[in-house]
């Protein structure tokens, strides 16, 4: 049973449960088979705004805390709490919980939609750098760096740092753009004792993966980064 339960009374919990389960919607992850069960994401979109609900039916991870298993999406909860407490920014939690039923895990993790962000590979695909210009290029590249060294200062690690789970956002006012950078899947983040392990980690993936940044591109990335991660952190 996970805290999420304690919170309420078990008949509520079950009916609030059941309605989220019960709530269908295009599948823009279809369901595949990983750690013994299942798990996909669908996008719900009679609301007001678009909601993305993960589920998963005997989708656990083990750990010596969790010797029994526990639904990864709990352990996605917990990150992104953390992460945002960082001052990260993170999609919205709307419902967390599991439920055991007929002795297999179910699980949800709802969360509302990044309105107005794009994954930075579609960034890329969509030549935003040229609508935009070299200015706000920069800007994105440099809003990357401080929000990836502030995840890695907390001692967390992305764990899946890839540009389809990277997400910016350019607001324009008074005809200033602004760049936001979110990060969402953090099934597989986990906290480590080292920040060069998370850093480390993160970054190789990150620069495998986004083949669309250039050389020059990736140094400006990374000098920024260098700088930010050496910096005492703000909670310091």
């Amino acid at each position: 049973m996970n805290e999420s339960i304690a919170l309420q009374p078990l008949d509520s919990f079950a009916e609030t449960f059941q309605s989220w389960w019960s709530r269908q919607g295009e599948w823009v992850e279809e369901p595949n088979v990983r750690r013994a069960g299942e798990s996909g994401v669908q996008r719900l979109s009679a609301t007001s705004v678009p909601l993305y609900s993960k589920r998963q039916t005997g989708h656990l991870y083990y750990s010596l805390r969790h010797p029994l298993g526990r639904p990864t999406v709990l352990r996605e909860q917990d990150a992104l709490e953390a992460v945002e407490r960082l001052g990260v920014r993170v999609p919205k939690i709307v419902f967390c919980s599991a439920r055991k039923t007929g002795g297999k895990w179910q699980a949800l993790l709802v969360t509302e939609s990044l309105e107005g962000f794009v994954s930075l590979d579609d960034w890329y695909r969509s030549e935003a750098r040229q609508h935009w210009g070299e200015a706000v290029q920069r800007q994105m590249l440099e809003e990357l760096a401080l929000t990836l060294s502030r995840l890695h200062q907390g001692h967390w690690q992305h764990g899946c740092c890839y540009p389809k789970h990277i997400f910016v956002k350019v607001e324009e006012t008074a005809g200033c753009p602004r760049v936001e950078i979110a990060l969402i899947d953090l099934e597989k983040s986990r906290q480590r004792l080292r920040v060069a392990s998370a850093s480390r980690r993160d970054l190789d993936q990150l620069h495998r993966h986004c083949a669309a940044m250039s050389p020059a591109e990736w140094e400006f990335f990374k000098s920024v980064y260098d700088k930010a991660l050496a910096a005492p952190a703000a909670d310091a």
